[in-house]
């Protein structure tokens, strides 16, 4: 592999996704076609998006501005959670396609379980995302932020298995249970906060580790994340930051420093976004 490219990885359904994207929450409509036309020219083909974030349209733009293929760029989002309802769904997925302009999307997600909302009812949601994949209108789905248990619930009353889960994982949150479950079904994990918000960065055990391999921080802690054979899209909207996160390719971590940072995870007390058993945020 050269330096610095970003490898792909096989899910179970056949096709692949770049390890490396690059995340667009939190970032405003008005920066976001900028931020992203930068990252594909550093070199990223994987972009991350959703609904709730607001700037699927100006992805969708960024995509066409950059010249590329749309077949060589991997395009994320994900169900807005006032749309779980079937039908809602269906129109919800509609509306993505048509900010995006595109055709087909790469991957779509269930944004969040919200077991406490619609009766408890993810799988009748989760099947409408597998009758998007078997029209062709989206060639992989996948889940974010379920636990355990709604995985398990899913793979008894469904019956395509989740492409991806994407969890919160960070060296302050490692998420093992979630993620061991995942690497026992086939189930990849992506890495969302994956540097904790930028708290980690100041971690005296990350700065160390950075010093001594003559990396940043950032830098660090992707590549533990890449090791762990999970996928990850950092996000920000500063040129410079965004050449950095990318370049995670052209070193590694030996195991010790790698045990280091695992090390650093504080369980249930490290995590940083809601909990996914309670959570019920529903945009207005």
């Amino acid at each position: 592999m050269a330096a610095n490219t970003v490898p792909d990885i096989s899910l179970n359904d056949g096709n692949t996704i770049p390890q490396l994207g690059f995340g667009v929450f939190q970032i405003d409509p008005k920066d976001t076609a900028q931020a992203v036309g930068k990252a594909l020219e550093v070199g990223y083909r994987h972009i991350d998006t959703a609904e709730m974030y607001g700037n699927e349209a100006e992805v969708g733009q960024a995509v066409r501005a950059s010249g590329l293929d749309r077949r060589d760029v991997f395009v994320t989002s994900k169900l807005n959670n006032g749309f779980h309802r079937p039908d809602d769904a269906r129109k919800a997925f509609e509306q993505t396609l048509q900010a995006l302009r595109f055709d087909y999307l790469d991957l779509f997600l269930i944004h969040w379980p919200l077991p406490t909302l619609y009766d408890g009812d993810y799988v009748s949601t989760w099947k409408v995302l597998e009758e998007f994949q078997r029209d062709g209108r989206v060639k992989s789905i996948g889940v974010s932020n379920f636990q355990v248990a709604h995985l398990e619930r899913l793979a008894a009353e469904a019956d395509v298995v989740p492409a991806v889960n994407q969890i919160e994982v960070h060296p302050y949150f490692c998420n093992e249970e979630v993620r061991a479950y995942g690497r026992a079904h086939n189930i990849l994990t992506e890495a969302w906060s994956p540097i904790a918000q930028g708290n980690v960065l100041g971690d005296p055990t990350v700065v160390d580790i950075a010093e001594q391999v003559g990396r940043t921080p950032a830098q660090v802690v992707l590549r533990w994340h890449v090791q762990r054979g999970d996928i990850v899209f950092p996000k920000s909207t500063t040129p410079a930051r965004i050449e950095e996160n990318f370049r995670i390719f052209d070193f590694e971590l030996d195991g010790a420093a790698m045990d280091r940072i695992t090390n650093l995870d504080k369980g249930e007390a490290g995590r940083q976004g809601p909990n996914p058993d309670t959570f019920d945020y529903v945009p207005s």
